[in-house]
């Protein structure tokens, strides 16, 4: 699939929100930040229809399968997926929202002028499936400058009761990646959890907010979230990752006898500013894939 050239149509119907120097000041402090209101209905719909469309299987390709018959309602159909990876490879609507103008104005302010992102995940996570452990994305995602940031956008309404993020505020600033051991609670999926940290559950806070809202959050930050036990309904989601340009990226089967200090993963997409390393080129090397609900076989 040949991708179109990113840029975002601003939606003129829609006032996106500033985010101010208090916004990324809040960001430093606590790890995170809710932008209520980022994203037009216009554009959660839009990003609702893509979902659906993917899922049917309209738009390419996806490693481990899609499963379903044409029969089969649209509800039956996402309700059986809890995530697919890199649904930008094969999908111009979620590579457009790469760069999200609150997106890039965000990043540019807390991350540096000069942005790329290298993973988007799509959550659909309907009734009864299961959530994450608690760990920081840095354990899956490895940047030099530590300056990985989660972009979650929130496709609807997320609650405690269908799942919602729970974060330890703070807990990015230790600069440690906590160790993680094999969970076996069936309230997760086949993340790993971290454990060890100097915190406790009146820690943490859930991060409850309606659809269109955009939650950043760095990739130090501890964080989790249950399953959906709502009786009926998705908490849908896409997450970006992106970091700073400036770094390399030394993540996902560097080739053999490369030093670490040189290794770079170059399966990005630049969202903001210049890319400090062009002349190294782009390649493309992931491809969706649907995420295992349990132990053994996580795909990041």
């Amino acid at each position: 699939m040949v991708q179109a050239a990113l840029g975002f149509d601003l939606d003129t119907k829609h006032a996106y929100p500033e985010v101010t120097q208090a916004d990324a000041d809040f960001y430093r402090e606590n790890g995170y930040l809710i932008v209520e209101n980022a994203m037009s209905m216009d554009e959660v719909e839009e990003l609702r229809r893509e979902t659906t469309a993917i899922c049917r299987g309209e738009r390419g390709e996806i490693r481990n399968g899609l499963k379903h018959s044409p029969e089969e309602t649209d509800e039956e159909i996402i309700s059986r997926y809890l995530c697919i990876h890199f649904p930008h490879k094969i999908s111009d609507v979620m590579y457009r929202h790469l760069a999200h103008p609150v997106i890039v104005d965000a990043l540019t302010q807390v991350v540096s002028p000069n942005v790329k992102c290298m993973q988007s995940m799509l959550f659909i996570k309907a009734a009864g499936k299961p959530g994450q452990a608690w760990h920081q994305d840095e354990d899956y995602i490895p940047t030099r400058d530590r300056s990985l940031v989660g972009g979650w956008m929130a496709l609807d309404d997320a609650t405690v009761e269908n799942g919602c993020l729970w974060v330890i505020p703070g807990s990015h600033k230790h600069g440690i990646l906590w160790p993680q051991g094999i969970q076996n609670d069936e309230r997760f999926d086949c993340t790993e959890e971290s454990y060890g940290f100097p915190y406790s559950v009146k820690d943490e806070i859930p991060v409850e907010v309606k659809a269109g809202a955009i939650v950043f959050f760095n990739g130090y930050l501890l964080h989790r979230s249950l399953q959906n036990r709502a009786k009926s309904g998705y908490r849908r989601v896409l997450v970006n990752h992106y970091m700073s340009a400036e770094s390399f990226l030394p993540w996902r089967g560097f080739k053999e006898g490369t030093p670490i200090g040189k290794a770079d993963y170059r399966d990005i997409v630049m969202i903001a500013g210049k890319d400090p390393f062009a002349y190294k080129g782009i390649e493309d090397l992931a491809r969706p894939s649907v995420r295992p609900t349990k132990q053994g076989g996580c795909v990041w």
